[in-house]
């Protein structure tokens, strides 16, 4: 429920309002714009309850039909623009944000953030926690990784984004990084969600790759509520009927229907749906041109000493030809490539 308040409407009139609403056992979520206030309503919101606010202050009261209220843009009209340093997603430009799947050494991810800083992309990603489907595999550098991605952007100015897997990591991995990350094996993982919530960075939620377009929002709802407003939802592709010719189904759909349907930025991630570098540039564009605010794209100084994603991590080289052939096609539709 959206309560909108006449202009001018006192302090005094709206803590009373909200007192009212934390009798009924609901939430009150108080938005003070330049001409008037904007009360959300969040719980089990019946229709006697919307029936029962009235008052002088109240200009009119709304229901939200939607399961997510704080994620649709029936409760934001507006795109939300997520900032990350001095970097926005959401607006005209399209983000790069790219570099190795995992944190493997300091000269490793030294060379990897000099690879980025060539191509004036500004946050790179590299994770510090690696979830695999194999124990015997490489499971990242854990916390000395993080420190290393705090050295990385100590030295050269670069943003840096991770994922993290446990809900005692998030306020740690806070602490090193400029953007966290929720990866599609967690993301019904509402324990880390809630915590996710609590922190004030920005969080990359990756949709399950056997998710509905709903459960996914309804898990930014679950960051959403818990306070933290900077969520980004990403589309990494799902499993579907096809198991050989690449590693997942980039739902390009998903992205305009996304857009559509909430107001927080949308983003791609091609090199997991792809699983094969050579088909990461056409998943990309096509990722563009369905409306994504950016793209998450693995990339390696060198991919073949690469511990983790090795098939999938792009050579600077290809990086650097993939940014050639993005420009034309974001000024096409009226962006730019940021």
């Amino acid at each position: 429920m959206i309560i909108v308040l006449k202009p001018n409407s006192s302090k005094e009139e709206i803590a009373n309002l909200v007192d009212r609403i934390k009798e009924k056992s609901l939430k009150p979520v108080v938005f003070e714009g330049d001409e008037r206030t904007v009360i959300h309503v969040l719980g089990n919101v019946t229709d006697d309850i919307v029936n029962s606010f009235s008052g002088k202050c109240i200009e009119k009261v709304m229901r939200i039909l939607k399961p997510f209220k704080l994620a649709s843009r029936e409760h934001h009209e507006e795109t939300t623009v997520v900032k990350v340093g001095n970097v926005e997603i959401g607006n005209e430009n399209v983000v790069m944000i790219a570099g190795p799947c995992s944190v493997e050494s300091e000269e490793q991810i030294m060379a990897a953030a000099e690879m980025l800083k060539k191509l004036n992309i500004k946050i790179m990603r590299a994770s510090a926690f690696k979830p695999r489907t194999s124990p015997y595999d490489f499971q990242g550098l854990g916390i000395k990784g993080l420190k290393l991605l705090k050295k990385v952007r100590e030295k050269t100015g670069l943003m840096v984004e991770t994922e993290v897997m446990d809900v005692r990591d998030v306020p740690i991995a806070a602490e090193y990084v400029d953007m966290l990350r929720v990866g599609a094996r967690n993301m019904q993982n509402y324990d880390l969600l809630k915590e996710f919530g609590k922190i004030k960075k920005p969080v990359i939620l990756k949709r399950g790759m056997s998710a509905t377009i709903n459960e996914c929002i309804m898990a930014a709802e679950y960051i959403l509520y818990h306070g933290n407003k900077d969520v980004i939802l990403c589309e990494r592709g799902i499993r579907t009927f096809e198991a050989s010719a690449y590693r997942n189904t980039l739902d390009v759909g998903a992205i305009a229907v996304l857009k559509s349907m909430t107001h927080l930025p949308v983003i791609a991630d091609p090199s997991h749906a792809a699983g094969n570098r050579e088909l990461i540039p056409a998943l990309s564009k096509a990722a563009v041109a369905a409306g994504a605010d950016g793209l998450l794209i693995e990339a390696h100084p060198n991919p073949e000493k690469a511990l983790s994603d090795a098939a999938q991590s792009l050579y600077p080289e290809q990086l650097a030809k993939l940014m050639d052939e993005l420009r034309p096609l974001c000024e096409a539709i009226g962006r730019k490539l940021g």
